[in-house]
């Protein structure tokens, strides 16, 4: 399991690559694809996905039965912190070519510095007279940001700044002639119109420590999208319609086309139940959903950004995340019906909170339901680095995760009184 999960966040090193390879094997096992600019016709036990922009996609298994019907659904995002090339993507100076980049998210800038680093995403081509998104991966070294040298900066290891303009544009060649549109149509045979592409590091994921952790890029927050459509080619609910959704944007405030902010995820759940003729409004009430995204694990060095008593370590099981502000969707009766889950599976699980000095991240639950109002909890595996271009996390939380989400999927959720 542990192998197949690092292959696949190796092989999506972008939103584009991931909704790319997961729906080629989606297709290979025989899903059928709903286009949104076409009526949707679903049949009781029949597989399908949706995908918007081509980064953002929900994934459904419909039910031979639909007695109760209802909604099982894991939502996590597929985008991470990174660097954007802009329209007009190189600088030159005489001395040497540069990306001309900006930053996308709040990634930590320093391990940027110093590693080959590649490009991916998208391409947009026009062929037999239209455009067409190409995903793109350059899979190989391509550019580097240097370091100042310690002799040229003797206060660099006293506190590390950068100007995001400045500092952080990676060097491609010294060629003063060197066109990227050229150098694109040269590796892919097509004429650019335009791009969405971005760096990312060529680092292979790694396995260490006795084979205890795991370090990756992205391991925020491809890891939970990994995991859930893995789960939900295995899983199969009797009477349960089972989603997996994978949303763009995250990173940047989910407020996009394709967004967990958008109409992207009301708008399928109500077409879909349109299809098979339920009725959204009753489906929704008994619906549930996990809303995935990592936590931050007790650090080695500094314990003390942690509340005192509910933080994760890494391998002792899923995080449960709760806020006082709900940031997070988590609350009691959440928690009740997804820990009844974890004890049939003997999964351990624990909390995570932020201090209460400080101020926490959020993630898509509560933005997803600002559109459509579903009882939801938020989960997270804990991680050192969150943000850095190669994280680490817990080879045991892979598969503790992958097994809550596979009974998530299959078996019945606590009965509740409403």
């Amino acid at each position: 399991m542990l192998k197949r999960v690092l292959d696949l966040l190796n092989d999506c090193p972008t939103p584009y690559q991931t909704v790319a390879n997961f729906t080629k094997i989606l297709a290979d096992q025989g899903y059928r694809e709903l286009k949104e600019n076409e009526d949707y016709i679903i049949e009781k036990g029949g597989h399908y996905y949706i995908r918007r922009n081509d980064t953002s996609l929900m994934i459904v298994n419909v039910p031979k039965k639909l007695e109760r019907p209802l909604f099982k659904i894991i939502a996590s995002h597929d985008d991470c912190p990174s660097f954007k090339l802009k329209p007009k993507p190189l600088i030159k100076d005489g001395k040497y070519v540069k990306l001309n980049t900006e930053i996308y998210g709040g990634p930590l800038w320093m391990p940027w510095f110093d590693r080959p680093l590649s490009l991916a995403g998208r391409l947009i081509v026009k062929k037999d007279g239209r455009l067409k998104s190409v995903p793109f991966d350059l899979k190989e070294d391509f550019c580097i940001i240097p370091s100042l040298a310690i002799h040229q900066n003797r206060e660099a290891n006293n506190g590390f700044k950068a100007n995001p303009q400045s500092d952080l544009l990676p060097i491609v060649t010294l060629d003063q002639d060197f066109d990227l549109m050229d150098f694109l149509k040269t590796k892919t045979g097509h004429d650019i119109i335009s791009h969405d592409l971005y760096l990312y590091p060529r680092l292979r994921p790694s396995v260490f420590g006795n084979g205890e952790l795991y370090s990756s890029y992205h391991i925020d927050n491809l890891l939970g999208g990994i995991i859930a459509f893995l789960a939900l080619l295995k899983s199969y609910d009797e009477d349960a319609i089972n989603v997996c959704v994978i949303f763009d944007n995250e990173e940047v405030g989910s407020l996009t086309y394709q967004g967990a902010d958008s109409d992207f995820f009301r708008v399928n759940l109500e077409r879909i139940a349109k299809a098979l003729a339920i009725d959204i409004h009753k489906a929704i009430a008994d619906s549930f959903m996990i809303s995935y995204d990592v936590a931050h694990a007790i650090h080695p060095a500094h314990p003390e950004k942690s509340d005192p008593e509910n933080y994760p370590c890494i391998n002792k099981g899923i995080a449960i995340k709760y806020s006082a502000n709900q940031s997070y969707t988590s609350d009691a009766m959440s928690e009740a019906i997804f820990t009844e889950l974890l004890r049939k599976g003997d999964i351990p699980y624990q909390y995570f909170t932020n201090r209460s000095d400080a101020r926490g991240g959020s993630t898509l639950g509560n933005i997803a339901n600002r559109h459509l109002s579903i009882r939801t909890i938020d989960i997270g595996l804990a991680i050192l680095a969150m943000h850095s271009v190669y994280e680490t996390g817990g080879s045991k939380d892979v598969i503790y995760l992958y097994k809550a989400f596979e009974k998530f999927y299959s078996e019945p959720l606590a009965e509740t009184v409403k």
